[in-house]
């Protein structure tokens, strides 16, 4: 699906939206310098795997959380999460870096992806994600983003996502 299709399939579906267009941003860091602000719970996307390869995961937490994969891994029963390869990431969602977003479920298919949504994310009454590109963020009621995950037969697992100490902190 392209990003046309999906909105198209978000009005089909009544879910309410409200769309920023802005630079191609790749990380948190450029979305806070580039992205205009909107009301809403600003996320990261991490899509990830296990360490055989077999789980595909998409994480979405809050965009200013460092994120602890040794710990989350232990949350979700996976062993060694990493972070997964552009073509896995292609494969199973049909963008590329920079694109990741809940909104990426709709070309799973295969309902392969598990998917997580760190507890403050979900407590949000708005959502900003991603319409498969990383030019343009949509503001999303939290009701209508869980009609459009049945839609797509995934539905979230909500987690205490953990936070990962500073870089240089001690344990």
């Amino acid at each position: 699906m392209d990003p046309d299709d999906l909105v198209a399939e978000l009005a089909r579906l009544g879910v309410a939206h409200l769309r920023l267009d802005h630079p191609a941003v790749f990380t948190v860091e450029q979305s806070e310098r580039l992205v205009p602000p909107m009301e809403g719970a600003r996320t990261k996307n991490l899509f990830l795997r296990d360490k055989k390869g077999r789980r595909p995961l998409l994480v979405v937490a809050a965009h200013d959380k460092r994120v602890d994969l040794k710990r989350l891994a232990d949350g979700v029963g996976a062993s060694g999460l990493s972070f997964a390869s552009d073509a896995r990431l292609r494969e199973h969602l049909g963008v590329t870096p920079g694109a990741v977003s809940i909104l990426a479920l709709v070309n799973d298919a295969a309902h392969a992806v598990e998917l997580y949504v760190d507890r403050d994310v979900w407590a949000a009454s708005t959502i900003l994600a991603h319409p498969l590109v990383n030019t343009a963020t949509l503001a999303i009621p939290r009701a209508d983003l869980e009609r459009f995950l049945r839609h797509t037969g995934h539905l979230p697992r909500i987690v205490d996502v953990p936070t990962a100490a500073p870089a240089g902190a001690a344990p």
